[in-house]
């Protein structure tokens, strides 16, 4: 028998990689008993991430919904665990030092065990000082390793950042495939290195299965070490989301390592559940596509997480630009054609921005270029003419380290706009905002 293996179910993410909304309160204090009759999970993803946001978009107040469903999984010894933009913390944009530090003192007395704290470029300098604050808290600070495939992301890349997060305080790295376009041959070496160096730290693999390649890179990266793999239920499993537990737990039985079994009666209710909540709130925010796996997603590396919003915005686009080619006498493009027109653009932009990971929030930053970019070329304006200030903050190193080389028409265009590139450690470009809040 090899060693056991843990299960975390990403109850969170699962809602957030189908359709930005989010159970209520009421609702996830009905579902948490259930998940723990499963009797398969040791951890359970709680919050964090667009949670928060989403649940003040449905007039509820996370605060309280974040202690109602921790408190059952708190009681019955199951470890909680929430996801941290680090530099962001839980927003879209860089947050002050002072707010980031009471971040981790709130979310532990909220009953969250462990914050999985990422950079969307893999910038140390945005994750460091968030595992001193977590562990301050009495947390358990896990950091992360955005995945991608590049000719920059390799193993040695990645080892030299676990080498330094390790160093600093962290207690457990996480694998974060959001997109699942890690090759499984890289993350099982990855896997393999962190803990031939570092054999008492646990480790953590999360990957979408948007793209086929998730059940190939969790048999990879258990057979090298992994300790914590997650997963998801019905009926918001598999698609852009994650595999479900059942494939998973079968999958990894058969391999021969220790695993807990499933109660499946409880596993049926969970999923009846769920799908009442999607009925309640009529399916909405449910892009039908998020249903389906797609290989497509190779080529752009676009996450699971932001599949919903992408199709979204990208059917606003998809009108004006065919009112734009009508215009012309040109034929209008189907969806489809749309489709693989932005991708393709993505991986044009995305070499040329510099190979950031393509997560939150830099995975809508790159998007939104690709997107706009095809707008002004069906326009005849040509690229990289529609940028935001966020859009440029990530390429002038104002988030944090590009991990590649920027594009020197981008450079050429930012010295004719005015803009100036920096190095300077991003948390120190933001002042104090606590003081702002008191009476």
């Amino acid at each position: 028998m090899k060693k056991r293996i843990q299960f975390s179910l990403v109850y969170r993410d699962m809602w957030q990689s189908s359709g930005k909304f989010q159970p209520r309160k009421d609702q996830l204090e009905r579902i948490a008993p259930v998940i723990i009759d499963m009797g398969v999970f040791d951890r359970v993803e709680t919050n964090g991430g667009a949670f928060e946001q989403v649940n003040l978009l449905a007039g509820e107040n996370p605060n309280a919904a974040v202690r109602a469903f921790c408190k059952p999984f708190n009681e019955a010894g199951i470890k909680t665990h929430m996801l941290d933009r680090g530099l962001n913390a839980l927003r879209m944009y860089p947050v002050p030092d002072d707010v980031r530090e009471l971040q981790y003192k709130v979310k532990h007395a909220q009953g969250v065990d462990i914050p999985r704290i990422f950079c969307g470029l893999n910038d140390v300098r945005n994750i460091i000082p968030s595992i001193k604050w977590a562990k301050a808290a009495g947390m358990t600070p896990q950091a992360t390793l955005c995945i991608t495939t590049s000719p920059i992301h390799t193993v040695e890349y990645y080892s030299a950042i676990a080498d330094e997060v390790i160093a600093a305080g962290a207690e457990e790295i996480c694998l974060k495939d959001m997109a699942g376009i890690g090759q499984p041959a890289l993350l099982g070496a990855l896997t393999k290195a962190i803990k031939t160096k570092h054999p008492d730290i646990i480790i953590q693999y999360h990957g979408h299965s948007g793209p086929g390649l998730s059940m190939a890179s969790i048999l990879e990266v258990c057979n090298n070490g992994a300790d914590v793999i997650d997963t998801a239920i019905e009926p918001l499993s598999w698609g852009k989301v994650h595999p479900d537990i059942i494939s998973v737990q079968s999958m990894l039985k058969n391999e021969g390592f220790e695993v807990k079994e499933i109660n499946m009666n409880a596993y049926m209710q969970a999923r009846s559940l769920t799908q009442e909540f999607i009925d309640d709130w009529l399916g909405y925010f449910i892009n039908p596509g998020n249903k389906h796996m797609s290989s497509l997603l190779l080529g752009c590396g676009l996450p699971g997480g932001m599949m919903g919003s992408m199709m979204a915005d990208l059917a606003g686009i998809h009108g004006v630009i065919n009112s734009t080619l009508k215009a012309k006498g040109q034929p209008e493009l189907t969806t489809d054609e749309i489709l693989v027109k932005l991708f393709d653009e993505v991986a044009y932009v995305w070499p040329r921005v510099g190979y950031p990971p393509l997560v939150t929030p830099f995975s809508q930053y790159v998007k939104n270029i690709a997107l706009m970019n095809l707008l002004t070329m069906a326009q005849g304006k040509g690229r990289f003419v529609m940028m935001d200030d966020s859009m440029w903050g990530m390429i002038l190193g104002k988030s944090g380290k590009i991990p590649g080389t920027i594009d020197p028409e981008l450079v050429e265009l930012a010295k004719k706009q005015g803009r100036e590139f920096t190095t300077a450690d991003p948390h120190t470009l933001l002042e104090n905002a606590l003081p702002g809040f008191s009476a």
